[in-house]
């Protein structure tokens, strides 16, 4: 009976991140109550605070079941132990913007945080757990280039600050731009020749190294 029953909570939770997605990508995050969450899951609004806290909490959920499989790519190129740190961020890019193109539950997710995040309050919980995201992928990435140079794949002179922020731009620019109007480039294909570009050019772009180096 306990099995049965974890099973059922489990199974309403799934629901209600289920119809989250849906009614944020078709009305946007702030013009979406947690009521209409519990209308769209057939849940009580009472159900959906036994699981989720407030609406934020329910939006990083609905969020990591799609990101947290990414993160944990970006974490595991992190690692110094990485033989060839350039080929797996670019293998892991890849990946990512397959999933974003191809897989329904990815594909929403990103336009929803690209395309549905309609922030008014500067401290909105949403937007503030967003920025925490993007500090720690940030780090990662930082520790993939430290391990680039390291492994000989880039200059010793590089400003990692700025290349960071180059690949990272980049990236997030593909899908910015993607979702924006999806017709207006292939997304992996391109997406690849265009990461390979910018991780060239982290290599030879005399504007990246340090001066004093």
């Amino acid at each position: 009976m306990a099995r049965s029953t974890k099973e059922e909570a489990l199974e309403t939770r799934s629901r209600i991140l289920d119809a989250a997605e849906l009614v944020f990508h078709e009305r946007g995050v702030s013009h979406t109550s947690l009521a209409d969450v519990a209308k769209a899951a057939d849940v009580t609004r009472g159900a959906i605070y036994w699981h989720f806290k407030n609406k934020s909490d329910l939006f990083d959920a609905m969020c990591e079941r799609v990101t947290l499989p990414m993160e944990a790519v970006l974490e595991e190129n992190a690692s110094p132990q990485v033989a060839d740190p350039l080929g797996q961020f670019l293998r892991s890019g890849v990946y990512v913007l397959t999933l974003a193109a191809t897989d329904e539950h990815c594909r929403r997710v990103f336009d929803i945080i690209y395309n549905k995040c309609e922030f008014a309050d500067h401290n909105d919980p949403i937007l503030v757990r967003q920025r925490e995201c993007h500090a720690d992928g940030m780090l990662r990435l930082g520790q993939i280039l430290a391990n680039a140079i390291a492994r000989g794949q880039l200059p010793a002179t590089l400003n990692i600050r700025l290349a960071r922020q180059m690949a990272h731009s980049t990236f997030s620019g593909l899908l910015a731009d993607w979702f924006f109007a999806p017709d207006s480039f292939d997304l992996v294909k391109d997406g690849e020749q265009i990461l390979a570009a910018s991780l060239h050019a982290l290599k030879i772009a005399p504007s990246l190294q340090n001066p004093e180096a």
